[in-house]
């Protein structure tokens, strides 16, 4: 029997291309369905391993806080009883202490606004990121990085400047950019970066992370 993963969809801050990318990518090892805000409650969480918040539309800065505190603790709470968190972008950000309060010790910061970041500004792009010493370049569109107490984490992934990109801490995982990123996302006539699509090979990086945060 397949692990099973509760994708949250809410389009667009968590959207559906991006849901499409995360099932596409774990879909064979994964039995995933899909929820909405609507759907939360203690009983939804019976008999799933991962709960999966992806990434969307919008600039970091200009979240908006979606969940009632009931529906917070209802989070934390399945966490806190053995639980599995995905978090993509979005979903990283959602991790942080205003939004779930599921970090320790740790913030999941912009990472255009931190001081030695090599991309500036928000906009769809790809990061130069070291994924487990191999060096690749990451759809990217306004994702966090994660500032704090370096030992209180695994760090699975950089940006360019060094700073984690992708992590686990306890039974959190946590991706700054889009490793379920789909080709269409990279061909747009003003794309520039269509010769980046990575043929899947982030997908196969996705799903390593997910099963080594469901070892957990």
């Amino acid at each position: 029997m397949k692990p099973k993963i509760a994708l949250f969809v809410h389009h667009p801050e968590c959207s559906t291309q991006c849901c499409d990318g995360i099932m596409t990518a774990l879909h064979e090892a994964y039995d995933i369905k899909l929820f909405s805000e609507n759907d939360i409650n203690k009983e939804m969480f019976n008999g799933i391993d991962i709960v999966a918040f992806p990434g969307g539309i919008g600039e970091a800065d200009s979240h908006h806080k979606f969940f009632r505190r009931r529906i917070s603790n209802l989070i934390a709470d399945y966490i806190d009883n053995g639980g599995r968190y995905l978090g993509i972008c979005m979903g990283a950000y959602w991790a942080e202490q205003k939004y779930f309060d599921l970090l320790e010790d740790v913030r999941a910061e912009q990472y255009i606004k931190r001081p030695t970041a090599d991309i500036k500004r928000s906009y769809g792009t790809v990061a130069n990121v070291t994924w487990k010493n191999k060096n690749v370049d990451m759809y990217f569109y306004d994702g966090c990085t994660f500032v704090g107490d370096n030992t209180k984490f695994q760090t699975i992934a950089t940006y360019a400047n060094g700073e984690p990109m992708a992590i686990i801490q306890n039974r959190l995982g946590l991706i700054g950019c889009h490793p379920e990123s789909m080709q269409f996302w990279y061909e747009k006539p003003w794309q520039y970066i269509n010769k980046y699509w990575h043929h899947r090979e982030h997908h196969k990086l996705l799903l390593e992370f997910v099963n080594e945060l469901m070892l957990k």
